[in-house]
């Protein structure tokens, strides 16, 4: 597949203050998120590979998510867990919030840095039922706390910016230490702790879709792609650069972009991850990247339970190898197999998808630098998450949840 297509208008270089005040810089990358905004692999690990569990029990479930890269993520902002013992041991006790970061790392490019392009929450009530994915903006404007870690002495800035601050100044960069100041920047925003953490990227997420067979996805408005496209000789190229001084993207001559049309059709790993992560040329910009993320995931989450892949042996075994590769996972002190049977329970029609500021931008300009502003509303609708009483948001504010087309 082609490189990235050029350089977001965010990306440069941010300061260890996060003010523009002259500290020592991070690098950023210079190109678009390579897997944009993410798609929750890890949700649908946790809530499907019970599948696994129910067809082999436990020794057979330990055994596929042995693969699964495990590591400490969320440092200060884990929450405490309480997990039962007798007859139900291993299960997770009351509300569950995961922290499910994709981050803007290539293995090309080592020393470019990492950006959180993709931050959403997976909350789960107490009752085990049902899920709630809820999308936070990567350009909200956020006070981002000090980490000693890195020297990064704390400030204002896009909450995509976190991750980098604690991914360090070094060239090797630390994933982990870029995890947990995220997550201490969203529970100082929000006052949520996280019982589980997981890092996603772009390649291993694109085997799973293709190693379940592709998945339907029903696009809902016409989107053309600035990263693929074909040259007058057939060939696979960039259709688009974008141009100075504001990154918009300019057409290439004699290349004719990959572009999606409204319907519901079937798409192979390539062209789902290549959907979902345009922006540019649509209207919504980056709140229609977060619907198409979201309807990703449930019509994954559907394929997967659809296909019987989870009762197949062998079927299970290349699908969490591939979920392996796609996933870094940080279960709080509690193992992945007992991760799973606590939320066996959740069926892939009980996953709600909720969107911050309803989906409308609310965007300023400060300092020359333009944030989208989280709402009283959006804030209020971390407080409900805080406090595990979504349903009773929802109930007020419907116009918030993510319907999917043609029931995907």
């Amino acid at each position: 597949m082609p490189r990235m297509f050029g350089r977001s208008p965010e990306a440069g270089t941010a300061t260890a203050s996060g003010k523009g005040d002259g500290a020592r810089q991070i690098r950023r990358p210079v190109h678009d998120p390579r897997w944009a905004q993410a798609l929750v692999t890890i949700g649908i690990l946790l809530m499907l590979a019970s599948g696994v569990a129910l067809a082999g029990g436990k020794f057979l479930l330990a055994r596929y998510t042995g693969g699964v890269r495990q590591a400490h993520l969320l440092g200060g902002a884990a929450a405490s867990l309480l997990v039962s013992s007798g007859p139900m041991q291993g299960r997770i006790q009351g509300p569950i919030n995961i922290l499910l970061a994709g981050i803007d790392e290539r293995s090309d490019d080592p020393g470019g840095g990492a950006r959180a392009d993709s931050i959403i929450i997976a909350h789960i009530p107490a009752s085990r039922d049902r899920a709630f994915l809820v999308s936070i903006p990567r350009d909200s404007r956020v006070e981002i706390p000090a980490f000693p870690k890195t020297g990064y002495s704390g400030g204002t800035d896009k909450i995509n910016a976190s991750f980098a601050f604690g991914f360090g100044f070094s060239e090797a960069g630390n994933r982990a230490d870029g995890f947990e100041l995220l997550a201490l920047t969203i529970k100082q925003l929000a006052g949520v702790s996280f019982n589980a953490g997981a890092i996603v990227n772009f390649d291993g997420l694109r085997r799973v879709v293709d190693t379940v067979g592709g998945v339907e996805l029903c696009v809902d408005e016409e989107t053309t792609s600035v990263h693929i496209g074909q040259d007058a000789n057939g060939g696979t190229t960039i259709p688009y650069r974008q141009s100075p001084p504001d990154n918009q993207p300019v057409p290439i001559p004699g290349v004719r972009p990959q572009v999606y049309h409204v319907g519901c059709q079937h798409f192979a790993g390539w062209q789902a991850l290549d959907y979902v992560r345009q922006r540019e040329l649509i209207p919504d910009g980056d709140y229609g990247r977060q619907r198409h993320q979201q309807q990703l995931i449930a019509a994954l989450v559907k394929r997967i339970a659809s296909t019987g892949v989870l009762t197949d042996p062998l079927g299970a075994d290349r699908m969490m190898r591939a979920l392996g590769n796609a996933v870094t996972f940080d279960g709080n002190g509690v193992s992945l197999a007992d991760w799973t049977f606590t939320l066996r329970g959740i069926a892939p029609n009980a996953i709600t998808m909720i969107r911050s500021n309803a989906g409308q931008y609310s965007a300023q300009t400060i300092d020359g630098q333009e944030f989208e502003i989280l709402t009283d509303t959006s804030r209020q609708m971390l407080t409900a998450l805080r406090d595990d009483t979504l349903d009773a948001f929802i109930a007020a504010h419907p116009d918030w949840v993510i319907s999917t087309p043609g029931g995907a």
